[in-house]
């Protein structure tokens, strides 16, 4: 090859490389800036509207109107964040979302998550009570069996006949049903299928939904009487009609009127 072939490719291969770089540097330069204008591009998410707080269920998020929509530059996008109501419609707010922030799916879960939360709302509570194995229905009572409260109560009888009022120093006794149906959410030793009571075992609690009326009477019979809880049927449960039960409706019922006599009397007065 001569000086002048020789010049001839080196000034080719030098104008290639050229042409190369140049291409290379344009395909960067556009890449960079479709990424930019892609980035600066808007798109539609979902942000509260106002406070969601923890323990709202999606379908209460969206039938309450908790979200509006808002357009943000892409690059703002928060990791997670919704653009459909119905992402969220099956979930529960696991924390406070504040209103202008953008909802996302990591500030909710599933109601397993919730545990007892996502089974109270309104005017529901959830009331620890401690008790013995047979107060509570120790190894046979589970989460979500249905239980009444009966109540043993001591009193005094009052009588404010004439605008007197008496009391009756002996004291009174009575029994009856005064809560009924009432929802367990933690039955004692777990409730679940594999919970097991052991003989050493001598307290209890198990974890009742009430409304707030229901609570003060609960307590009250906690606090001044003897109680137990009775297991509800799960199939067709049914009420009969409530009723109080003293000494004399124990003992009395069933007997004709001389027995009763006898009864009240020490005699056989009037017996038949």
């Amino acid at each position: 090859m001569n000086a002048t072939a020789h010049r001839f490719w080196n000034v080719a291969i030098a104008l290639g490389l050229g042409l190369l770089a140049i291409t290379l540097t344009t395909f960067y330069v556009t890449n960079c800036k479709h990424h930019v204008q892609h980035g600066e591009s808007t798109v539609t998410v979902l942000v509260a509207s106002k406070d969601i707080p923890a323990g709202t269920s999606g379908s209460d998020v969206i039938a309450k109107h908790f979200l509006t929509s808002e357009s943000v530059a892409r690059r703002a996008v928060v990791p997670g964040a919704i653009s459909s109501a119905g992402q969220v419609k099956e979930l529960v707010a696991t924390q406070t979302v504040f209103a202008g922030e953008q909802v996302t799916t990591r500030r909710f879960g599933t109601q397993a998550q919730q545990g007892l939360r996502s089974q109270l709302e309104g005017t529901q509570r959830a009331f620890q009570v401690p008790g013995d194995a047979n107060q509570l229905l120790a190894g046979t009572l589970r989460d979500g069996d249905r239980v009444d409260l009966v109540a043993n109560l001591k009193y005094k009888f009052v009588n404010f006949r004439a605008g007197n009022s008496s009391t009756n120093t002996d004291d009174l006794v009575a029994s009856r049903v005064v809560l009924k149906n009432l929802l367990v959410l933690r039955a004692p030793g777990g409730g679940g299928p594999t919970s097991k009571i052991t003989p050493n075992d001598t307290s209890f609690s198990v974890v009742l939904q009430v409304t707030d009326a229901q609570s003060q009477k609960l307590f009250f019979v906690m606090k001044n009487g003897d109680w137990s809880l009775q297991l509800r049927p799960v199939i067709n449960p049914q009420d009969s009609p409530s009723t109080v039960e003293t000494v004399g409706s124990v003992l009395g019922d069933g007997l004709h009127q001389g027995q009763i006599d006898q009864l009240v009397f020490g005699t056989g007065r009037g017996s038949r």
